[in-house]
């Protein structure tokens, strides 16, 4: 009995090129770091939510909280004291204002000092309408007529702060006494249009959410506590946390972006010819005090009753300078009427 020989096919699959398997092999590994680092974000991100959560209900807040028309409301750190009254308005992004300015308040007893949280600042809400100067000017003197503080009283502000209070000093001249700027910026001259603002992605705020400035925070708390010893550890501590919480916040955000805007809106504006106007500058060794103190006198030169003190220190002089700015501030005061 014979057997047919077997068929064999002569048609034979071709082996995958070894060229385009070694092209897969860092696809493949970029894929799985990709995923790795997309669950690490997400482990922090839930990480940083449970402990924002949990520092929160036992914080307590300091101040009290106002509500103004436009919506939302705004915190207040008041110190309790009688006297003038003196309003403090924080610079940019300063996460809680009530804190950094505490070495400042302490100094200024005898005084009816109030730090005003802006939204996005502190106890605030994050979010509000348009940042723009006539906005923050109203709204402030909403909250100080809604705690029946009597005018005319003080303004004194840091940093970008100097923008809002020229602002409101030409709105509300009658109810501010004097004015007290903390290396305050001060709007460039100049001609040119300015484009609307542009705030693009936030990543300030994916940043904070994701718990990156939670775990620099952590790892290197000196990079945000400010470089003074006239803070306590539970002011320090509170800072931080808050720091954790506000970072990066949709009002802020806007406020930044809007910058040349409102510079732009207050050029050639100067404060009123009979207010008082005391202007504290930070001399950190570097050539920038010669150009500040050209742009101080300059908006000042049509103040009857003005002065300017250099002090040495950087950009957050209530840190390391409140006594001697509470110290120039009262004889200001008193020497002023």
């Amino acid at each position: 009995m014979s057997i047919a020989p077997r068929k064999t096919s002569t048609a034979t699959e071709a082996p995958e090129p070894v060229s385009k398997k070694r092209r897969r092999r860092p696809l493949r590994a970029a894929g799985i770091v990709a995923l790795v680092v997309l669950g690490l974000v997400l482990v922090s991100t839930v990480i940083n939510l449970i402990l924002e959560s949990t520092e929160k209900s036992g914080t307590k807040p300091y101040g009290d909280r106002v509500a103004v028309s436009s919506g939302g409301e705004m915190n207040v750190y008041r110190s309790g004291s009688e006297g003038q009254p003196i309003v403090l308005l924080s610079g940019l992004g300063t996460p809680a204002p009530g804190l950094d300015f505490a070495p400042l308040v302490r100094e200024l007893s005898g005084f009816d000092v109030m730090v005003v949280e802006g939204f996005g600042y502190g106890y605030s809400d994050m979010e509000a309408r348009a940042r723009t100067n006539e906005n923050i000017s109203t709204e402030l003197h909403e909250v100080l007529a809604k705690l029946q503080v009597k005018p005319p009283y003080v303004l004194a502000g840091h940093s970008i702060a100097g923008f809002y209070m020229l602002d409101y000093a030409n709105r509300y001249p009658a109810e501010v006494s004097a004015v007290i700027g903390i290396d305050a910026t001060i709007p460039k001259p100049g001609s040119q249009p300015v484009p609307d603002p542009d705030p693009g992605i936030n990543w300030g705020k994916a940043l904070a959410v994701t718990g990156l400035v939670r775990a620099v925070a952590a790892v290197a708390p000196g990079i945000f506590d400010p470089d003074s010893d006239a803070y306590t550890d539970d002011e320090l501590q509170r800072m931080r946390r808050m720091m954790n919480w506000n970072f990066g916040n949709a009002a802020v955000a806007d406020e930044t972006a809007r910058i040349a805007n409102n510079a732009a809106a207050l050029r050639g504006v100067t404060y009123p010819d009979d207010l008082r106007v005391l202007a504290f500058l930070a001399d950190d060794k570097s050539d920038s005090i010669t150009t500040k103190t050209a742009a101080t006198q300059n908006l000042l030169k049509n103040v009857k009753r003005q002065e300017i003190i250099t002090l040495e220190g950087g950009h957050y002089l209530h840190w390391t300078q409140a006594k001697p700015m509470a110290d120039a501030i009262r004889a200001f005061l008193s020497r002023s009427g």
